[in-house]
């Protein structure tokens, strides 16, 4: 993969970021990360599951000690991942062992996305499947001190959930392409 690849992916997943996760506020503590230049966009080439964990460790301990006044959390994407969203679940929980293996877990968490993100007890063509859905298949690392402290504020996170469902309800499967494609009318 060559550099212009690797910005591309990074660009398409920044807009994805701004439009989606950001403007329709699917995630309430997301804009601050961004308008402050705290997330990392990491992407990693690696297409085999062992090689992918191997990356994944280096981003992690890169995490881990970086300060969050720095890098508050990672988006580490995965554009060379093969297969569906089920084959994705299981490269998730080999990350998740690998992170309880690093004594890691209680400090960093993992959250994904994937193109084809697909709830449990929905459909695939579900709008609400939309809130994990992103452009590449996708590793959320984040602190889990920065976790706790949104759980602390006055956001729940099933009234974030709630919330997310209505919106994405309301806008349906076409305005929220028109959103991410930049062709809204709002």
């Amino acid at each position: 993969m060559n550099t212009q690849d690797v910005e591309r992916i990074v660009s398409q997943t920044k807009l994805w970021v701004e439009r989606v996760v950001v403007g329709l506020q699917l995630c309430p503590f997301a804009k601050p990360m961004v308008s402050k230049g705290l997330i990392r966009y990491e992407v990693c080439e690696a297409t085999e599951q062992g090689d992918i964990v191997d990356v994944l460790d280096a981003e992690l301990t890169l995490l881990n000690a970086a300060d969050p006044l720095d890098i508050e959390t990672t988006l580490f994407i995965l554009p060379c991942v093969q297969g569906d969203f089920l084959d994705f679940h299981f490269l998730v929980e080999a990350c998740r062992k690998r992170l309880k293996a690093l004594r890691l877990k209680g400090i960093l968490q993992l959250a994904d996305f994937h193109p084809q993100y697909v709830f449990a007890g929905t459909q695939a063509d579900d709008v609400v499947n939309a809130t994990n859905r992103s452009p590449y298949p996708t590793l959320h690392l984040l602190r889990e001190d920065s976790v706790e402290r949104a759980r602390g504020s006055s956001l729940d996170a099933d009234s974030i959930v709630e919330r997310n469902q209505r919106v994405l309800r309301e806008l349906g499967w076409n305005k929220l392409s028109a959103i991410y494609e930049g062709d809204d009318d709002s």
